[in-house]
């Protein structure tokens, strides 16, 4: 042992120019969220918000989730698949909902709403039509912190889910016209695109958005002769960009549009409203004059349609003729695709529910993100949406300024 104070100096200076480890910090995880994953009841919703690989992705990280029994089943997945995720399995469906988080694809029902004990987060889709006053007083009573997915931006100010869903619908629409164009009792009997000799099948798309880019691709690469009707030239420009010259575009004037509708085989009805009613662009006239046989394809039902002779139908009894054009009017086409569109929820989802536990939270994660915070439309009990708020007669905050207020 050493005990000289000189010797001791000596080898305390020779240590400390040794090479040292460099110490590293290392991040704690904020917060472990308990995200509850119910089964949802909405008429014909068949999505599940996070599929069974997400759920894993999301364990693995530290977060528990709560999946309600039979979740997944129209997607496919069984309670089994999320179990081996790492998933808590629910048989009492009010287990779910006293999750932190619960994360669903349709908005709440009255029911639902009743089986929250309150001050929690509640993520789902924004519909006006199944979101009364009455539901908004009841989550605004609760103390909830209600976000709609719908709003959510990503970093490019882009809507990512509305996006997904969009490009899910406009490749199905196409799909689902090629189904019901080749059908020989019901259809024409002629197949979507075409052969050597045979002229292609003309499809006319209105709306040059995310669906009638998707549809339009779709089209075109099954050979069909596409026209892009929008009445927005920047639209239209990004199309012949991102496309090329294979697709004639126009703005909506009634006497092109009119002729094209009566050339076609199938009409893609994509328009969208900011908000309020989709425009009605094609008159009972127009559809009149169409070939029989032909089909319509309405995706913008959801909206009111942009076809005065739509009228909303479902996955059950889809299709309806009138003046011999087949009418496909079923909101929620990516509901028929449900498995796919589950998956594409489930890439945006599970990664931003990791950001959130990440920061601390969903009120950390609204303060730190402006793309999240969109999405606020009642936030701790107060209503944050301006137009909620002039639609039900409500008082509602600046959710800048309550954030501000804390």
């Amino acid at each position: 042992m050493i005990t000289d104070p000189e010797t001791l100096k000596s080898l305390m200076k020779e240590g400390s120019l040794l090479p040292q480890e460099e110490m590293i910090a290392i991040s704690r995880k904020k917060g472990k969220l308990m995200i509850g994953i119910p089964t949802e009841t909405t008429y014909q919703e068949n999505r599940v918000a996070l599929n069974p690989e997400s759920v894993q992705f999301l364990v693995n990280n530290g977060h528990r989730i709560v999946v309600e029994s039979g979740a997944g089943k129209s997607c496919r997945y069984d309670d089994h698949d999320y179990s081996e995720a790492g998933a808590e399995i629910a048989e009492d469906r009010s287990e779910v909902f006293k999750s932190n988080i619960i994360l669903k694809v349709a908005p709440p029902t009255d029911e639902e709403i009743k089986m929250m004990p309150g001050n929690q987060t509640l993520i789902s889709a924004l519909q006006l039509t199944l979101q009364p006053k009455k539901t908004l007083v009841s989550l605004m009573q609760k103390k909830i912190t209600a976000i709609a997915w719908d709003y959510i931006q990503d970093e490019h100010s882009i809507f990512p889910v509305v996006r997904a869903m969009g490009e899910i619908a406009g490749n199905t629409s196409i799909l689902i016209a090629a189904e019901l164009l080749s059908n020989y009792k019901t259809g024409k009997g002629i197949m979507m695109g075409g052969v050597a000799g045979v002229q292609p099948t003309e499809v006319v798309i209105l709306g040059a958005g995310t669906v009638g880019e998707y549809a339009c691709r779709t089209a075109l690469g099954l050979g069909a002769s596409v026209k892009v009707f929008d009445n927005s030239i920047s639209k239209l420009r990004r199309l012949h960009n991102d496309i090329g010259n294979r697709v004639y575009t126009s703005v909506i004037q009634p006497k092109l549009l009119g002729k094209a509708l009566q050339r076609a085989d199938v009409v893609i009805g994509a328009v969208r409203a900011p908000f309020g009613r989709t425009p009605c662009i094609v008159t009972e006239g127009m559809v009149e004059a169409m070939k029989p046989g032909s089909v319509i394809v309405d995706v913008s039902i959801d909206q009111g349609g942009c076809f005065e002779t739509s009228r909303v139908t479902n996955h059950e009894a889809p299709i309806f003729t009138k003046h011999d054009v087949i009418h496909y009017c079923v909101p929620n086409i990516a509901s028929r695709v449900s498995r796919t569109a589950s998956n594409a929820l489930s890439n945006i989802f599970s990664p931003m529910m990791l950001d959130i536990g990440e920061v601390g939270g969903c009120k950390d994660m609204i303060k730190k993100d402006p793309g999240f915070r969109s999405g606020v439309y009642i936030y701790q009990g107060k209503l944050t949406s301006e137009i909620l708020g002039k639609v039900f007669d409500l008082p509602f905050k600046n959710i800048e300024l309550l954030l501000a207020a804390l």
